[in-house]
């Protein structure tokens, strides 16, 4: 018997960003700056219609985190993130 474990796809950034994304479970990863600072979560979100990713903004001053939408591309819910920053 094989069992397999199913992880959501990993996502790329662009080199030169000075962003890392750090996996923090099966499903989410954070996105941080070059110092280490949170910029947001990116999570999946099973629906009938797929798997979407949800991109949430790290909000400092209530220190809690802001949805921003909801992507059908990992990459785009990453970019989100990068461009509210």
């Amino acid at each position: 018997m094989v069992m397999t474990t199913r992880t959501a796809p990993s996502p790329r950034l662009r080199p030169g960003l000075g962003l890392r994304l750090i996996p923090i479970g099966d499903s989410r990863w954070r996105l941080v700056d070059a110092a280490g600072l949170i910029i947001g979560h990116v999570d999946t979100v099973t629906e009938a219609r797929g798997t979407r990713y949800r991109a949430l903004h790290y909000h400092p001053g209530s220190r809690s985190f802001r949805e921003l939408g909801a992507f059908w591309s990992l990459d785009d819910a990453v970019d989100c993130l990068r461009y509210a920053r």
